[in-house]
């Protein structure tokens, strides 16, 4: 019975396991500055509407790059997400448009100046330690 129930455990285990990894999203590497981000895209409709939620940590130098074609105006929250966040609206030539700190599990809106081709969400105050702001341009971006 042991062996049987120890069984049954590693295969829900493995099935639970490659769930997760059917879901990973692909990764790509940006350039700001000198700055070098490992980013998770987000492109697809469910990508873009989890995005960070229910992450308990981000490691360093790593992100979400949300993309968006055709470009558009949309806005973000931070509802289901428990880590404070910056976010970088970029337009269609990878210029950042501007940047809004967001606190966890808030569902207040930020939205850009105008229309947005990406959108990059980085650890709270990223941006700022990094020396990147307003008219800064990311390389590395997709097409």
């Amino acid at each position: 019975m042991l062996l049987r129930n120890t069984t049954l455990g590693l295969i829900l285990a493995l099935c639970t396991l490659s769930a997760h990894a059917q879901t990973l999203l692909p990764v790509r590497e940006l350039t700001i500055k000198s700055a070098t981000i490992t980013a998770e895209v987000a492109a697809t409709p469910e990508a873009l509407s989890k995005g960070l939620m229910h992450r308990p940590t981000l490691p360093p130098n790593h992100g979400m790059l949300f993309v968006f074609n055709p470009p558009t105006f949309q806005c973000f929250w931070m509802k289901n997400t428990f880590l404070p966040l910056s976010i970088a609206f970029i337009d269609s030539k990878g210029v950042i448009t501007r940047i809004t700190d967001m606190r966890p599990l808030d569902e207040t809106a930020h939205c850009p100046p105008g229309d947005i081709a990406y959108a990059l969400e980085m650890a709270q105050g990223w941006f700022r330690q990094n020396h990147i702001g307003t008219g800064d341009q990311l390389s590395g971006l997709p097409d």
